[in-house]
């Protein structure tokens, strides 16, 4: 649920940094000189408006259409690190990391000084997710997730921390996804029951087709290296064969069993691959520095090498 949103925020936000004037005016300086504050002060009040906005809306429309469709019950604490093998927590960490991000580059378009827009905006997913949370946490079929709320401090840290040491996302953290359609009737029907029958649900839900990576620009490390600026190496893993939270296994009320796949082992991989830091690509033109902008939340496909059960293959075009 939340990585979508992740995504549907780092567009929305992006958006606005490529209208004429865009931030990249003020990456020289966080010190806007006296013939520019009244254009800042206007941004600052548009990029405050347009992100407390765009959040009470989201929350509004996240309440109304997903948690008032069922049972709520008194706050609780809920420990599923057990679960999806802890897919759901890198997918907070990678949401936190690119809404602040997001946020972070508003602030910057805005004007605002160097440090406070970092902490401003870097916290900013974890602020929004952990109201997220709460609603969890009174929801019967959920709980508040201590897990989830260490994996939203770790993304916002990711991106905190390099701003504060680097000045730049020497490691940006990406999403690339894959849904599959089963031979099997059983687990295609299963498939839809957990993750949905639309594109827009599958990215939301399937573990099983989601892969979290971290891209690591090259030249940023080795400044004598005779290789390209936007090239990047990418750590990724992924997950397969997972049928239910802990277990492949569903039951009714009444304990009968209604699916059991136990005999599918639940797996996860680890990948490496070359990448592409789009920011890096130069051009003047304001509309595709958004484009590479929005693009850098996500993985590129390229061959990638996977590692699974202790065993490596080579996959020629991977996302």
């Amino acid at each position: 649920m939340h990585t979508r949103l992740s995504v549907v925020f780092f567009f929305c936000w992006s958006a606005s940094l490529s209208q004429p004037n865009s931030y990249s005016d003020t990456t020289q300086s966080d010190r806007p000189d006296s013939t520019k504050k009244i254009s800042y002060n206007s941004r600052r009040i548009w990029a405050g408006a347009g992100q407390t906005l765009g959040y009470g809306t989201a929350l509004v429309l996240l309440n109304q259409t997903w948690y008032s469709q069922y049972p709520r019950s008194s706050w609780k604490v809920f420990n599923d690190w057990s679960e999806w093998k802890q897919m759901d927590k890198f997918g907070h960490v990678y949401g936190t990391y690119v809404q602040g991000r997001a946020s972070m580059e508003i602030w910057r378009w805005a004007g605002v000084p160097r440090k406070t827009r970092i902490w401003v905006g870097g916290l900013t997913g974890t602020a929004f997710q952990t109201l997220v949370e709460y609603m969890d946490g009174r929801s019967a079929a959920w709980g508040w997730s201590w897990g989830d709320i260490g994996a939203n401090l770790l993304g916002s840290t990711a991106l905190i921390a390099q701003e504060l040491a680097w000045d730049e996302q020497r490691i940006q953290l990406k999403l690339s996804f894959h849904p599959t359609r089963y031979s099997d009737p059983q687990l295609q029907q299963r498939s839809i029951e957990l993750f949905g029958e639309n594109w827009a649900s599958r990215i939301m839900k399937d573990y099983n087709a989601q892969t979290y990576w971290a891209s690591v620009r090259i030249k940023s490390f080795l400044k004598k290296a005779k290789v390209p600026e936007w090239l990047c190496v990418s750590f990724g893993t992924g997950a397969s064969g997972l049928w239910g939270g802990a277990r492949n296994i569903k039951k009714d009320a009444a304990g009968n069993v209604l699916f059991d796949r136990s005999d599918i082992p639940r797996r996860r991989q680890w990948y490496l691959s070359p990448d592409i830091d789009h920011t890096k690509i130069h051009t003047r033109k304001k509309w595709v520095r958004f484009a590479l902008l929005a693009l850098s939340a996500f993985k590129v496909p390229l061959p990638t090498l996977e590692m699974e059960a202790g065993k490596w293959r080579l996959r020629p075009l991977y996302f």
